[in-house]
């Protein structure tokens, strides 16, 4: 259970709940007057989570916490308290998380959201390549996070990118893009799928 003063709080505040021991985060987000509590799940899996606020100086809705659903990752609505006017809010939560998924459970509204890959992912387009959109369309759709640099429009990157590879290739000719998994360059995935088989091997 944490302690948490206002007088840091600025447009949100992230918050691992309990230091890593569970697998959701709170992340809080500052509107006027009040204060939204989100549960942030980035796992693959989906959780019931109930989250329990006491404190002082704000209001907030006398019925009992119940558990929510938070859907695999997906970020959640839990919870908002009105602040009093000129006084700063003290307040504790506590946060109970299931695995075990219950029927009785809360279903709200669940925005996906994006998660760091085991590895980083950045995806180089080059001025020809006519493959692209099969990769890039459902990364833009998929849970990761990625950088995307069209080397058409970005000569110096392009330029670097030529010299990593050592100038073996001719970037205006590739009818490919270019993926850096990690640090490691690759010039033949071409599909969503075959980027995901190589981001999970070791």
């Amino acid at each position: 259970m944490k302690i948490l003063p206002y007088a840091l709080i600025y447009f949100f505040v992230l918050l691992q709940a309990h230091a890593q021991e569970k697998p959701i985060k709170i992340v809080i987000e500052e509107i006027p007057n009040r204060l939204a509590f989100y549960a942030v799940n980035e796992n693959d899996q989906a959780f019931d989570v109930k989250l329990t606020i006491a404190g002082t100086n704000f209001r907030q809705s006398r019925a009992t916490p119940r558990f929510t659903r938070v859907p695999a990752i997906s970020k959640v609505h839990m919870k908002t308290i009105i602040l009093m006017r000129g006084k700063k809010p003290s307040y504790t939560y506590d946060l109970e998380v299931n695995d075990s998924l219950s029927k009785r459970a809360l279903r709200k509204p669940a925005e996906k959201i994006k998660i760091s890959p085991k590895k980083q992912i950045v995806v180089y387009v080059p001025k020809s390549c006519l493959s692209c959109d099969s990769l890039i369309n459902p990364l833009n759709d998929g849970p990761y996070k990625f950088t995307f640099h069209n080397l058409g429009e970005q000569p110096k990157i392009a330029e670097q990118l030529n010299r990593s590879l050592a100038n073996s290739i001719v970037l205006d000719s590739l009818e490919t893009p270019i993926v850096n998994l990690g640090g490691r360059l690759y010039t033949k995935i071409e599909t969503y799928d075959q980027l995901i088989e190589a981001l999970e091997k070791e």
